[in-house]
């Protein structure tokens, strides 16, 4: 009886899962985000899809950061052709670099709005086609209620969406997002001791995680994918968790 009620449990958890975009992946399966030890702090080991995640920026240099992240999630989540829509207030973005990241431009739909409210309401819309792969939101700030709405509509889409908040160093509001970012530029090293810039890297921070428990990582972009910079062990961020408590 007692193994019965476990195997219930499970599987109900399982499903659960499942609904907010986890879903368990065969071995070599190739769906895998390539995002190394990152992936192991997502429940099922999985990167999830289908749901909301949030990227903090505080500069302009990490919001490039982040953009270029995102792009790189992006070159995986529009594979077969896939689009994408992504919204902005004030883009600053330059579409032909995201091929750097292996991402096609021209299946990017970029819209550009001048008012929080209709990036909202375009965002809510977007997330119910679901044709796109991925809804991409550049906004100052989402509350909770907003954040749940959302949530609510891609776990019955299955549509990725992304918000980057470029915000200030003020308080971080709560959301219901299932994952919480913040990407920090690192210092690139040259290549074979050549001048110039090396590839591109970031200081990977995932401060909140539905189910779970995030880190600090390295990764840098090379040959097309995310690679480790250096072997990490997750660090929890409990100064970032008391600000949001």
């Amino acid at each position: 009886m007692i193994v019965e009620k476990q195997e219930i449990l499970a599987k109900l958890r399982q499903q659960l899962l499942e609904m907010q975009g986890y879903k368990s992946l065969p071995e070599a399966s190739g769906n895998s985000f390539g995002l190394g030890p990152i992936e192991s702090c997502f429940p099922t080991s999985t990167f999830p899809t289908g749901t909301i995640h949030e990227f903090l920026a505080e500069s302009p240099e990490e919001a490039a950061a982040s953009e270029g992240f995102m792009t790189g999630l992006l070159s995986k989540l529009m594979e077969n052709g896939r689009s994408c829509l992504w919204i902005s207030q004030e883009r600053k973005l330059f579409p032909p670099s995201l091929e750097i990241f292996g991402a096609d431009p021209q299946h990017i739909i970029f819209i550009d709005l001048n008012y929080k409210k209709d990036i909202l309401w375009v965002l809510e819309e977007a997330l119910k086609c679901e044709g796109l792969a991925c809804v991409i939101a550049e906004l100052p700030d989402v509350d909770f209620a907003q954040s749940r709405r959302l949530q609510l509509v891609t776990e019955k889409s299955h549509v990725t969406g992304f918000i980057l908040r470029k915000r200030s160093k003020s308080r971080i509001s709560a959301t219901a997002c299932t994952a919480r970012w913040a990407i920090k530029p690192y210092p690139s090293a040259t290549i074979n001791n050549l001048p110039g810039v090396g590839n591109p890297r970031w200081e990977i921070n995932l401060i909140k995680v539905k189910n779970a428990e995030g880190g600090t990582f390295l990764l840098e972009w090379a040959d097309n994918r995310f690679l480790p910079v250096e072997s990490s062990h997750p660090v929890v961020l409990k100064e970032e968790k008391e600000k949001i408590a």
